[in-house]
């Protein structure tokens, strides 16, 4: 197939709405426009919400509290009674919780939260812990290690 033998389908491409060219193309004199005010004249713009002086409906309405961090960092979570299908002594990192399906992607940092128990001893990476689950798993006789975070960019 050749690019210069592409076309756009039927429909797809309309022509351009030609405004002012005399009154028999149904676009002349005022060009759709209408006649007089504010939105018939040149270089008129006008902000968004604005509704003609009336109080706009974004002010009409009550304020939303508080605010948003755009700066918070979102953790996949993993508690403490998930890791227990891991078998004694052996070493749990993100990516192997990925494979286990405990997380989903290494997009974002893991934290282990400290619901539930654990009943045997386990080496556990991960970017952040609760103080709970930390307590948990050096309880069990398991080791615990923070490891650092590095954001992807994709």
């Amino acid at each position: 197939m050749r690019q210069d033998l592409l076309s756009p389908a039927a429909g797809a491409r309309r022509k351009s709405k030609r405004v002012g060219r005399g009154d028999g193309s149904g676009h002349g004199t005022y060009s759709g426009r209408g006649c007089k005010g504010q939105r018939s004249r040149a270089g008129f713009s006008m902000r968004p919400g604005f509704e003609g002086g009336q109080l706009p409906l974004i002010e009409r309405l009550p304020r939303k509290r508080g605010f948003v961090n755009i700066f918070r960092t979102e953790y996949s979570v993993v508690n403490v009674k998930e890791l227990s299908v891991f078998r004694p002594g052996s070493e749990v990192n993100p990516e192997t919780l990925v494979s286990a399906g405990l997380v989903k992607s290494l997009r974002q940092p893991v934290k282990i939260l400290a619901e539930g128990d654990i009943t045997h001893a386990i080496s556990v990476k991960a970017h952040r812990f609760s103080t709970a689950a930390r307590a948990k798993i050096e309880a069990a006789g398991g080791t615990v290690e923070e490891v650092g975070y590095a954001a992807s960019s994709d």
